[in-house]
């Protein structure tokens, strides 16, 4: 059976606290059922926060934090052999966007969905095309978070963007990861 479609973004609902466990049970179906051609990537998207004592000091462990709970999202091409494998895998309560009796979800924007991507730290070279010179940024992390700003150069080898902002009135040229960024 071939894929026809185009490849898009959804979202998987799950019990909270169980992402890990059905985005491991999906990629095992789609090993077992050789799907790849259907479902290409499943993600969870957690960050890295720091673990403190109990009078609230960092003790200098981590811990992984899911950014979205009782989410997951899938990449694939909605037909009906891909929706029935990750609706019916073991964990999978839904897929958002579908109203029950057949009707198939809905894709993410892919403008909502590359955010996502970036907070996940995944940034493909596609992302880079809605963020030109002169697009107005916010930072998102790091000690500028907050600040607004324009895009003066766009680096993709390096994973960068300059951006021009204003720091105690005046105008600086700051060398900012992509994924640290989002448009306004």
């Amino acid at each position: 059976m071939a894929a026809t479609g185009e490849k898009r973004w959804y979202i998987v609902t799950t019990i909270p606290g169980h992402e890990n466990k059905v985005k491991d049970s999906i990629e095992r179906r789609i090993e077992s059922l050789n799907t790849q051609e259907y479902i290409f990537q499943v993600i969870v998207v957690e960050k890295d926060e720091p673990c403190v004592n109990k009078d609230g000091i960092p003790n200098g462990k981590t811990k992984k934090v899911n950014l979205y709970p009782g989410y997951i999202f899938v990449e694939m091409i909605m037909d009906d052999y891909a929706w029935y494998i990750v609706r019916n895998t073991q964990g999978v309560t839904g897929l958002c966007g579908s109203s029950g009796k057949g009707t198939k979800p809905t894709p993410v924007p892919k403008s909502q969905m590359d955010a996502i991507l970036k907070q996940a730290g995944i940034v493909n070279k596609d992302m880079y095309e809605s963020y030109l010179e002169g697009t107005q940024v916010k930072v998102l992390r790091g000690p500028m978070a907050g600040s607004l700003g324009q895009i003066t150069s766009v680096d993709m080898d390096k994973g960068t963007v300059k951006v021009l902002t204003v720091i105690f009135g005046r105008s600086q040229e700051l060398e900012i990861d992509f994924q640290d960024i989002e448009k306004i």
